[in-house]
């Protein structure tokens, strides 16, 4: 069996699961979590009793 002699020069894609939309996903995650933590211990309340969501009493 012969080998070819080239390698295909693909890019990545741009859409799905790729390791740049992960990387951005991961990121975007940690910092809703911090922001979530820094609403929670500068009000008090936690992140749908400050956005009014829930009523909690």
């Amino acid at each position: 069996m012969t080998e070819p002699t080239q390698t295909p020069q693909g890019t990545d894609p741009t859409f799905g699961f790729n390791s740049y939309t992960e990387r951005l996903n991961g990121r975007a995650a940690m910092i809703g979590f911090l922001t979530a933590l820094v609403i929670e211990f500068s009000t008090g309340k936690g992140v749908l009793t400050w956005l009014g969501l829930i009523n909690a009493s």
